[in-house]
């Protein structure tokens, strides 16, 4: 499928996607949102170990949701558009492999709900991060009063979230919604770096600690850990498994093949 509004690179098993709408700083109005869900959906994540999700050009990784698209929907529109950002997030949310998101630039309304839906987030030093809907008489549309909350702790969503301030990458970084700052110059580097890293170790149990995460934080302390323990279970039923701790104890370096 040829994209209009996504530039896809695939080096080894490592896959870069770039959001491009330059004349609206990459906001995410429906076309944008239909193709990004037609590239999750079409994803090998088998042959795909980590996928990368950032912003062409230097600017601004997604800018918010178009205005000029949102102005004159009603109540019924304005649901259909809210839900339909907030089903391609939660598939990037759930998609079995890591996601790590490489935040160049404004990351606002939708950016940030973007940002947010991905494992981890590093940005550049020139990255700003806000909810400013309040000021356009909406609210955050695309998940962010439930995943701001869970990442920041609830009293800086709801400040961030009533003020409707953007924030510096520093600040973000002090509160825990990103991982790591650097240099603009340096940041796709970085991000690539770290998916290098994810994609060296063995696939299927990344995958399997994926699951652990998301679906054990709403989970009783008893039930989650009774998850986690079937999960452990389920790896050494993977040949990974036995080739990880065969090329530990040999002092090789593991191959693995998800498998």
């Amino acid at each position: 499928m040829e994209y209009n509004y996504l530039k896809i690179n695939n080096i080894d098993n490592i896959c870069t996607v770039a959001i491009s709408a330059p004349k609206s700083l990459n906001a995410l109005n429906s076309s944008v949102l239909a193709e990004l869900n037609a590239f999750l959906e079409s994803l090998d994540t088998n042959a795909t170990r980590v996928l990368i999700i950032t912003g062409d050009g230097e600017k601004s990784f997604v800018a918010g949701a178009d205005i000029s698209e949102m102005s004159n929907l009603n109540e019924k529109e304005g649901f259909d558009f809210g839900k339909r950002g907030a089903d391609v997030f939660r598939k990037i949310e759930v998609l079995p492999i890591p996601v790590i998101a490489a935040v160049n630039g404004f990351a606002l309304g939708g950016g940030c709900e973007l940002a947010m839906a991905c494992d981890i987030r590093i940005a550049s030093s020139n990255a700003k991060f806000g909810q400013p809907e309040v000021g356009l008489g909406i609210i955050p549309g695309f998940s962010g009063t439930c995943r701001l909350a869970r990442i920041v702790g609830m009293g800086i969503a709801k400040e961030m979230i009533y003020t409707g301030k953007a924030i510096r990458a520093e600040e973000a970084l002090r509160i825990g919604l990103v991982n790591a700052v650097y240099p603009q110059e340096e940041l796709m580097d970085q991000a690539m770096a770290m998916a290098k890293k994810i994609a060296a170790n063995a696939p299927i149990a990344v995958r399997y600690a994926k699951v652990c995460i998301n679906w054990e934080y709403d989970l009783p302390a008893g039930k989650a850990i009774a998850f986690e323990n079937t999960m452990f279970g389920k790896c050494f039923a993977t040949n990974d498994q036995k080739e990880g701790m065969d090329a530990f104890l040999n002092k090789r370096q593991a191959e693995f093949k998800n498998e």
